[in-house]
């Protein structure tokens, strides 16, 4: 082919659907390699749930508040981006459990809630002698024992028994993942998990051994300030490196010109009325997995597009108080709540000052910071997120007095907001990262289209920003430039 002509077919203008951290990163590694980039997301700010909101005079994170440590992926993104010298850690203080019977410290070992030693004293409050003893089988079970479960509470039931599986387990998985245990494809929330009995020769070694590589302490970090700077720093890196942002724009359709030619978006601009179509020679889709699945779809095979349902609807609600009894941090930097504790609604409490120093800094005396999060997964149990804003914070204060064993009133609340957020968090059943991998490998048949987000590379940054860069370092692009 004469050189004229190739360079006439490589890819000059590149499509991003969805703002989110992933889609930011993806059009940051786009652009870097020459593209004219453009960002389309549906919503009214950019970074998904890295977000911030103001009260009571304090700029807050809200949404995500912290970033895994298990790779470097994130503290070399804000290297890049010149907040590296930013980046704290929380205080050691440990989290509680809220329980039927009260609310227990969390076990110090293992992961997800899964105790690497399960005969650790401890414990007995939170599993009784029953099922500390069942638990400690888990040892001398052979490594079959759970080998075909597929969702992490199967394998946790199977091999330590009902008790772990429901009262240690399932109020972390409906606090982090808001999906019940029993529901949840192991493969995708805890990797690694399922061969490490085959290597450890039991559960509570491969816990103990995927807590070791993140020992007490380092699990997480964040930003002084708060997470919400990443997503402000990298639309400011985006806007210098000259991609368009376009905010409030929904993408309704994804076609292609000739089968090879162009991408074409069909968007609707919010206030705009009439529906326009943009194009570019690369397309990378950046939304949550239900929309990715119906935009990228039709391009695909039918076996290998998954069915997938909308991530559970989530709302955080945060109160500022003024409360000397919350001085000594009762519960630690905070506490997950079992669905079975009906004294209380939601599904977990953040102590955030108790969590972070710099917040801590900000506050007057006395003054506190508790984020309650509301939404779990299926039937009557997310009621509470369609309460209307004031009658969700006046719960959130019930349950932050209940859950925190301290008193507190109306009077004593400074400041209060609530964020809600849909589909946020992907729907992860069993078998889903064998889907997503079927969908990915199809994908990448495909010229010039690729698909990042939380659905396919796992949720949090830890996962999602490699992916992000992994996925377009795969399409087939002209090679990096300076800068």
């Amino acid at each position: 082919m004469p050189a004229a002509e190739s360079r006439a077919l490589r890819p000059r203008t590149a499509l991003v659907i969805g703002g989110g951290i992933a889609g930011l990163v993806a059009a940051r590694e786009l652009a870097a390699r020459g593209l004219r980039t453009t960002v389309l997301e549906r919503r009214e700010h950019f970074g998904g749930v890295v977000a911030a909101h103001e009260l009571a005079g304090l700029v807050l994170d809200s949404g995500t508040e912290s970033f895994a440590t298990r790779n470097d992926a994130v503290p070399a993104l804000l290297g890049e981006l010149g907040l590296a010298e930013r980046i704290v850690r929380p205080r050691p203080t440990g989290s509680w459990l809220h329980l039927p019977a009260g609310s227990v410290p969390m076990p110090a070992s293992g992961i997800l809630g899964i105790p690497g030693n399960p005969l650790d004293p401890a414990l007995t409050p939170a599993l009784g002698r029953s099922g500390q003893y069942r638990a400690g089988l888990d040892r001398l079970l052979p490594a079959r024992v759970g080998a075909q479960e597929r969702t992490l509470g199967g394998l946790v039931r199977a091999r330590m028994g009902r008790a772990v599986a429901e009262n240690l387990v399932a109020p972390v998985t409906t606090g982090i993942h808001s999906t019940d245990p029993d529901e949840l494809d192991a493969d995708t929330v805890a990797p690694g998990l399922r061969a490490g009995i085959r290597e450890h020769g039991s559960l509570a070694a491969s816990a103990a051994a995927l807590r070791a590589a993140s020992p007490a302490g380092s699990q997480v970090a964040g930003i002084e300030g708060g997470m919400n700077q990443l997503s402000e720093a990298l639309v400011a890196d985006l806007t210098r490196r000259g991609v368009r942002l376009v905010d409030a724009c929904e993408v309704l359709a994804l076609d292609r010109d000739a089968g090879h030619g162009p991408w074409m978006a069909i968007r609707r601009q919010r206030g705009a009325g009439d529906r326009s179509a943009l194009r570019a020679d690369v397309v990378v889709v950046a939304a949550d997995g239900p929309t990715a699945v119906r935009l990228l779809g039709p391009h695909l095979p039918p076996e290998a597009v998954p069915g997938l349902a909308p991530g559970p609807r989530l709302a955080l609600a945060t109160l500022v108080v003024r409360a000397p009894a919350l001085d000594d941090a009762p519960r630690g930097t905070g506490v997950l709540v079992s669905e079975a504790a009906r004294d209380v609604r939601a599904k977990a409490l953040t102590h955030a000052n108790a969590k972070w120093a710099w917040i801590d800094e900000r506050l007057g005396e006395y003054q506190h910071v508790l984020r309650l999060s509301y939404g779990r997964a299926g039937g009557a149990a997310g009621e509470e997120v369609r309460l209307p804003d004031g009658k969700l914070a006046a719960l959130a204060l019930h349950d932050a007095a209940r859950i925190l064993g301290v008193p507190l009133s109306r009077e004593d609340v400074l400041g209060a907001d609530v964020v809600r957020w849909d589909g946020a968090m992907p729907s992860v059943p069993a078998g889903h990262r064998a889907r997503a991998e079927r969908f990915r490998s199809a994908l990448a048949e495909v010229d010039g289209a690729g698909a990042v987000g939380a659905w396919l590379a796992g949720t949090g940054l830890a996962s999602v920003v490699p992916d992000a860069r992994r996925a377009v370092a795969a399409l087939d692009l002209p090679a990096p430039r300076g800068g």
